[in-house]
């Protein structure tokens, strides 16, 4: 009687060795890496009754707001200092500094950390609402979102699902001077 020609079965390390060459083999995009042309991504984040969104070109990472250091004689927007890994990073209330209005701090509160020549900042923000994406056809209007010191930094908008982000451009923010010389 003739023996049948079974297939050999490979051991387990064989099995992981062919599992890692199919994956190195398969380079699919990300969703995230793959652009679309005409979209727009970025941080969508509120400042008392603005909705912002920033672009994820400026935002270096989110945080809970750490612990901070108060800096003697600073600004009164200027909350202080917190040490982030190692790293002490000035921590600024962005409402304040634009409106005035101090930011209710509350548990959970969020802050972005932003590029600056130098070093990065983290600035308060009341609330954030995540990755926000946008196309050329939700472009809008500026209807105020651009209003008072909103201005220099809100140069354009979008409208989707009935609310109107304003961009807000961070790379400005960080070289107006006065902001500049508070958190250098």
């Amino acid at each position: 009687m003739a023996k049948s020609s079974s297939p050999q079965r490979a051991n387990p390390f064989d099995t992981l060795l062919d599992f890692e060459e199919r994956s190195l083999a398969h380079v699919a995009g990300r969703p995230e890496m793959i652009e679309a042309p005409g979209h727009w991504r970025g941080v969508g984040f509120r400042l008392g009754q603005r909705r912002l969104v920033s672009s994820f070109d400026e935002v270096v990472e989110i945080l809970p707001l750490p612990p901070v250091t108060p800096v003697p004689g600073a600004h009164p927007w200027m909350l202080g200092v917190a040490n982030v890994r190692g790293s002490l990073l000035p921590v600024v209330d962005l409402k304040q500094f634009l409106e005035g209005d101090r930011t209710v701090v509350h548990e959970g509160q969020r802050c972005l950390v932003v590029r600056q020549g130098g070093g990065n900042v983290a600035v308060i923000i009341d609330e954030l609402f995540g990755q926000r994406t946008f196309n050329d056809s939700h472009r809008a209007e500026l209807a105020g979102e651009n209003d008072g010191r909103y201005g220099h930094f809100v140069g354009q908008a979008y409208r989707l699902a009935d609310q109107t982000w304003g961009v807000f451009n961070m790379s400005l923010l960080t070289r107006t001077p006065e902001f500049r010389q508070a958190t250098a």
